[in-house]
């Protein structure tokens, strides 16, 4: 599974994501390409390199003519619909600008359709949005996950004047999902960024899990002391985490008949499990019952729970990983009485340090002499410690 994570320490915008795409790997002719089946003036793109706070980033430009077109939703979503993109690039640059719609109505109490978009529907946004989306869909990444967004504080000029920060249309973008100011006093995520984020962003966490194949860092134009003004792009492979070395089934069970237990425990071992057992408690209103614990190798898991189902009365089972250190074992045996009685040997870097006795072996032995159980097991543990001396 190819994933990405999203380092939005900075914020983001769309020249960010564009700059960490680009310095990923991302050809810039994939992008370029995108932008230029817009049915609008020429847009061209253009990459340098630039260094914020002693990183090495990409910068990416959008050299775009002016435009005083004011586009509507309903106008970007013909504009998207009328373009020479890729399917999928289509999709997911309508899927983004939905989203700007709807939360620009939401800020300014309009409808989605009627929604002005001023800033975010010029040429510089609109290549943003394609190029971003063209690039996320080159990487065809399986799962893209990303940081708590720094949003940044203070106020911004906009095209209806001084807005507060984070912008109010932000902040409808990023509705549930975890966000911060950060340490710069002015605009770190804009609507276009939050946009981006929110339609292609499959969770929000830490650093997840994986084998690291490539690190893109994209820059933005302002380089603020309080921190370097990038977005960091982490490519590579999900680490599969290690399979437990057991697992642990347990109920509590207060209504079983006891004499079902003994044949319960023998059915599970015979099914596999490392270990079952009974542990008593004492249960709300004084219920006397019994705590059942399976120790089982994890493949056992699913044939061992149904068996834990058929053969008691418990309608629930709680599961635990665990860890597990097991001695190196070792069978053998020994002549007690004429007859052979079997040895269990635990082995510590090669010398032994636990010796016992099947206990099966004993009572049957001690039956077919007529000797009490207790004479036999001495004489038997006694021949197995001198044979197999434990240090």
């Amino acid at each position: 599974m190819t994933i990405g994570w999203l380092d939005l320490a900075a914020g983001a915008s769309g020249d960010l994501l564009l700059g960490a795409l680009v310095d990923a790997g991302v050809p810039l002719d994939v992008p370029a390409a995108a932008v230029a089946g817009l049915p609008v003036e020429p847009i061209r793109l253009s990459a340098e390199q630039v260094s914020r706070h002693g990183l090495g980033a990409t910068r990416v430009h959008v050299h775009a003519p002016p435009s005083t077109t004011a586009r509507t939703w309903s106008d970007v979503r013909a504009l998207l619909a009328g373009a020479d993109l890729a399917p999928a690039v289509r999709a997911g640059a309508l899927a983004v600008f939905e989203r700007l719609a709807v939360a620009e109505g939401r800020v300014h109490r309009v409808p989605a359709d009627d929604v002005h978009f001023h800033e975010v529907g010029a040429l510089d946004a609109l290549a943003d949005v394609v190029g971003v989306v063209a690039g996320f869909e080159h990487l065809g990444l399986d799962r893209l996950t990303a940081s708590p967004v720094a949003l940044g504080s203070g106020s911004a000029r906009s095209a209806h004047g001084v807005v507060p920060v984070p912008a109010p249309a932000v902040l409808e973008l990023l509705a549930g999902i975890p966000v911060l100011a950060g340490p710069v006093p002015a605009e770190a995520c804009t609507p276009t960024g939050a946009a981006l984020l929110a339609a292609r962003v499959d969770g929000w966490t830490a650093l997840p899990p994986m084998r690291a194949r490539r690190v893109g860092t994209g820059a933005g134009a302002r380089d603020p002391e309080q921190l370097p003004n990038v977005v960091r792009l982490v490519l590579g492979d999900a680490a599969e985490p290690p399979p437990p070395a057991a697992v642990v089934l347990e109920a509590n069970v207060d209504d079983l008949d006891p004499r079902l237990w003994p044949g319960v425990l023998d059915r599970l071992l015979a099914a596999g499990a490392s270990d079952a057992w009974l542990t008593p408690i004492l249960m709300k209103k004084g219920r006397p019952a019994h705590t059942l614990s399976v120790l089982c190798p994890p493949g056992t898991v699913e044939g061992l729970q149904r068996l834990v189902f058929t053969t008691t009365s418990t309608i629930g089972l709680r599961v635990r990983d665990v860890g597990k250190v097991a001695l190196q074992r070792t069978a053998a045996a020994v002549d007690v009485l004429g007859g052979r009685v079997g040895v269990k040997l635990a082995v510590l870097g090669g010398t032994v340090v636990n010796v016992g006795v099947e206990f099966d072996d004993v009572a049957a032995l001690a039956a077919e002499h007529g000797l009490p159980v207790k004479e036999v097991l001495r004489a038997a543990t006694a021949a197995a410690e001198a044979a197999y001396p434990a240090t």
